[in-house]
Order: structure tokens, then C-alpha cells, then sequence
């Protein structure tokens, strides 16, 4: 399984939502809070290509994106397939 990595923020709903979802599949993921950590939150803007928001969730090296960028890939059956990719 490709390892995940998601970039949060402590008081960001979508986050929450984001890795409600991972862990409801039973994904394991390493979270970044990103909140008092003004460099890890520009490695994050560096890695997603200028998205400054939060999350920004990664699967391996592929970009998802944000929590509704992770939502429509599972729901589609795209998610399964990047993560054991």
C-alpha cells in the first residue's frame, strides 16, 4: 500500500473529514499539523502546487488534493486503486 500523508490544520473541519474517511477504510496515514509550523505549511503549499488550504492529502507521491478532491476518488473506486497502487 502506498503510504498516505495528510497536511492538517488542529481546528479545520475538513480534515476531520478526511481522515474519518481514511480511517474508516483502514488506511494508516501520517498527519502533519501544520498549524504552528510555518515551514512544514510551506513544504505542503511547495508539494500540492500553490494550494494553500488544508487538508492536502497525498497518497504516495500523487496530489490528491483536499477532502472533497479524497471524497470523489472514493467514491468512484479510484481511491482503492491509487492506495494499492
Amino acid at each position: 500500500m502506498n503510504p498516505v500523508k495528510v497536511y492538517t490544520t488542529f481546528t479545520c473541519p475538513y480534515c476531520y473529514r478526511a481522515k474519518a474517511l481514511l480511517e474508516k477504510k483502514g488506511v494508516a496515514f501520517e498527519e502533519i499539523d501544520v498549524t504552528m509550523d510555518p515551514d512544514l505549511r510551506e513544504e505542503m503549499v511547495r508539494k500540492a502546487g500553490g494550494r494553500r488550504t488544508v487538508p492536502q492529502v497525498f497518497v504516495g507521491d500523487h496530489h490528491v488534493g483536499g477532502s472533497d478532491d479524497l471524497v470523489r476518488l472514493d467514491r468512484t473506486g479510484e481511491l482503492d486503486a491509487l492506495l494499492s497502487a
